[in-house]
């Protein structure tokens, strides 16, 4: 009965739809992707809880930061702040508006050159979803029902089972006590309604894609049921609407995630790179050498993952964010840097929500979640459960005001990957490696151009350029800029130089 519902709806929103998704959507290259937890980030209508209206009201600050891509964390109906435990895959929760909010910010993210994409979180779902509770009483009362094959119940006790209130049956949830059964993706019932769930959403709201939650544990220890899973979803997602973008979270080794791109998944987050062990966090705290070890562990990603698209990040909604990982919250150079040289990495880079003013949070999961610091007037409530508060930057409005601040060099990264496509899309060469210079080309078919950093928070250092080309970006953490001399180039400490080909005379 549910379903049919859904499906007149379906053709009632498609007839609506018509005229907003009439015009073809203008194709850009989408590699500064930025991710929102839509609580924390904007409200519209007083009550102090961010929603999707709120995220429409900022939406050309976010064209104007050079992010052409939106992720939304998961907004669907959900007893949790969070709402990773879905209670209603077709449906917005009422705290952030409705599907007509949703289509809405589809459209206008698009008039702006923004492709925006979802949590899709089918590794599990509440206890109040409408299968879980059928299944639930179905067992209660002793008969049978289809949807006890959606879940994965059993009559003995076993790790990540917990057992079902009325009865002697156990159910899988394999993130502990967060009230989320896990799905059975064997089940061809679940998977029609997955391939149902991702038609909607990207046929009928409009959306360009998913964020894929917890890809390793659709089959928990499985990671070639996993990959043939994803496989799955990848055709079914090209067949539903051609070019979707799918990212995917394999918090795992670099091994294990280039194992990941068998499943044609566009990208997957790339962990190593992110967090105080990354190795952009760890490279930045040696004393010598740091051009050397990142080259040596980034040209490892490389030979892992020659063809994938990589998405490289410093933080999200799990993890500490940035300025902690690298003890920035007095050093606002090596702050910048970091996210200099993140963005000069090739792939889709991900920017958490707040990262741009360098928020920070760290320890349980609402800390990392904290309200989007606009202004001191402009901010929504905090996430239930923080333990602790903290801005350790000034807010959004007085950045925008400071041509050195944290916000104007990120912005700056993300129009120079813009202006230069090859940063983000061509294949890297490394020439020089030595010490704390490196120098990099990035080619993109015919076009191409040179990268030189300084890894050094104080100290200058030269590099011997090939031909004679000219400095097309010039981006600083401090007030010193490079130098061009013939084929030398003298970088300021922490300062990334974008150099393109001169001019034909």
């Amino acid at each position: 009965m549910k379903r049919n519902f859904y499906l007149f709806m379906i053709f009632l929103l498609l007839i609506q739809a018509a005229a907003v998704f009439g015009e073809d959507v203008k194709e850009a290259e989408c590699n500064n992707w930025y991710e929102i937890f839509v609580r924390s980030y904007q409200d519209s209508n007083g009550d102090r809880i961010g929603d999707l209206p709120g995220v429409i009201s900022r939406l050309d600050y976010i064209r104007d930061m050079g992010y052409n891509g939106i992720w939304l964390m998961p907004i669907h109906p959900s007893p949790s702040y969070h709402k990773y435990d879905v209670t209603d895959y077709l449906s917005v929760d009422p705290e952030y508006g409705t599907l007509a909010d949703m289509k809405r910010l589809t459209t206008e993210a698009h008039a702006r050159g923004i492709k925006v994409i979802i949590d899709l979180v089918i590794n599990h779902t509440a206890l109040g979803h409408p299968w879980f509770a059928a299944a639930s009483k179905a067992l209660r009362e002793g008969r049978n029902s289809p949807l006890i094959d959606y879940y994965h119940f059993q009559q003995y006790p076993a790790d990540k089972y917990v057992s079902l209130d009325g009865t002697d049956w156990y159910y899988e949830e394999q993130f502990s006590g967060g009230g989320m059964p896990d799905l059975n993706p064997d089940n061809e019932d679940v998977r029609a309604q997955i391939r149902f769930i991702m038609d909607f959403w990207l046929n009928v709201i409009g959306i360009d894609g998913f964020r894929l939650d917890a890809v390793t544990s659709y089959y928990s220890g499985d990671h070639e049921a996993n990959i043939e899973f994803l496989h799955r979803i990848r055709e079914e997602c090209e067949l539903l609407k051609p070019g979707s973008f799918l990212v995917g979270e394999c918090w795992e080794s670099l091994p294990v995630i280039a194992r990941y791109y068998e499943s044609g998944i566009d990208s997957f987050f790339l962990f190593p790179v992110s967090q105080a062990e990354g190795f952009i966090a760890s490279t930045l705290r040696l004393r010598s050498k740091r051009a050397e070890k990142f080259a040596d562990r980034y040209q490892a990603v490389l030979d892992a993952i020659p063809d994938g698209v990589l998405a490289p990040f410093l933080g999200n909604h799990d993890t500490g964010r940035a300025v902690g990982s690298l003890q920035g919250r007095k050093n606002l150079p090596v702050v910048k840097f970091a996210e200099g040289v993140l963005n000069m990495m090739q792939g889709n880079v991900f920017t958490y929500y707040g990262e741009e003013i360098g928020m920070v949070g760290s320890g349980n999961d609402p800390n990392k979640r904290l309200a989007m610091y606009w202004n001191d007037g402009d901010m929504t409530d905090q996430p239930p459960g923080i333990t602790a508060e903290e801005y350790a930057y000034p807010s959004v409005d007085d950045q925008l005001a400071d041509p050195d601040s944290l916000l104007n060099y990120c912005k700056k990264l993300n129009h120079a990957r813009i202006s230069y496509p090859m940063i983000a899309n061509g294949r890297n060469e490394f020439l020089h490696a030595e010490g704390d210079i490196l120098l990099m080309r990035r080619a993109l078919g015919e076009n191409s151009c040179l990268i030189a950093m300084n890894f050094s928070p104080k100290e200058s250092g030269t590099c011997l350029l090939p031909g004679t080309p000219v400095i097309g970006a010039d981006i600083e953490t401090g007030p010193d800029t490079a130098m061009l001399d013939g084929d030398e180039l003298t970088l300021p400490p922490y300062s990334i130089v974008i150099l393109e080909k001169a001019p034909a005379s």
